[in-house]
């Protein structure tokens, strides 16, 4: 399992509102309820997640779910320690005492017995019953349960069922308009902004050929990997190669083609 705890009180990262999710995110919060985040891989959900964990002073755990992601990762399990067995707390158990904010990113890819999980902490229950300890935890004040996934990945073997989906709050994330993903990426990159325009407008092309040659369009993330490589004085091309189009397919006639519309975008 991959997880990740952020301390409280460290500085928010740089996040540029798009359509009022950090209103939302608040007033979930607030009033203690769960949040589906639902957008493109790279588009910022988990950037947001940070942003907002350290708006609101929150410790928070991230989990990286994937296929072999078990409901006993995230509650914990028995450990043999220096010759004593000892529980020892997942995160999202971590998360529940301490009334922290806990996030998975990618949840459709956990196995099915996480979802059955989460259902007593996204009602008005907010408990968490560990069967192996015989506890029955009630959700500290401050807790919080985000998850995250890509709709464009779903297929029928890997969705949310509508039961668990609608125990959540939703709000739909996208790549931000071109002037604000300008700013993004100028600010994360330390590139000049109008040296930003071109891939963000090459950006754009890309994203477009999604469904077609490409599986998944380029992300902000990549942008500001390319922009990077480029302020740190990688020629143009060869960033764009290594950020841009490598990444998005392993077909030499796909990356030609990729290549041609790179030369009519960046001239």
């Amino acid at each position: 399992m991959n997880a990740m705890t952020t301390v409280e009180g460290a500085a928010a990262p740089f996040y540029l509102e798009q359509r009022g999710e950090c209103a939302l995110f608040e007033a979930a919060y607030a009033n203690g309820l769960a949040l589906l985040l639902k957008g493109p891989t790279g588009c910022g959900k988990t950037r947001f997640v940070s942003h907002m964990a350290a708006r609101l002073g929150r410790r928070l755990h991230t989990v990286a779910c994937h296929d072999d992601l078990s409901a006993a990762d995230l509650i914990g399990r028995h450990l043999l320690i220096g010759g004593e067995t000892v529980w020892v707390d997942g995160p999202l158990t971590r998360a529940v005492r301490e009334g922290s904010i806990c996030y998975l990113d990618e949840v459709v890819e956990a196995r099915k017995d996480v979802t059955v999980v989460l259902h007593p902490l996204t009602d008005d229950r907010r408990i968490l019953p560990i069967e192996r300890t015989g506890e029955t935890l009630t959700a500290a004040p401050g807790f919080m349960l985000v998850a995250s996934y890509n709709p464009g990945y779903q297929n029928i073997l890997k969705t949310l069922k509508p039961s668990t989906r609608q125990r959540f709050l939703a709000v739909e994330l996208d790549f931000p308009p071109p002037a604000r993903e300008i700013e993004i990426v100028a600010s994360e990159s330390g590139l000049a902004p109008d040296r930003v325009a071109p891939l963000v407008r090459l950006a754009g092309k890309l994203r477009a050929l999604k469904g077609q040659d490409l599986e998944e369009g380029v992300s902000t993330r990549l942008l500001v990997y390319c922009a990077t490589l480029i302020r740190q004085g990688m020629p143009v091309d060869r960033a764009v190669q290594a950020a841009m189009i490598e990444p998005l397919s392993d077909d030499e006639d796909v990356k030609r083609g990729l290549l041609d519309l790179v030369a009519a975008v960046l001239g």
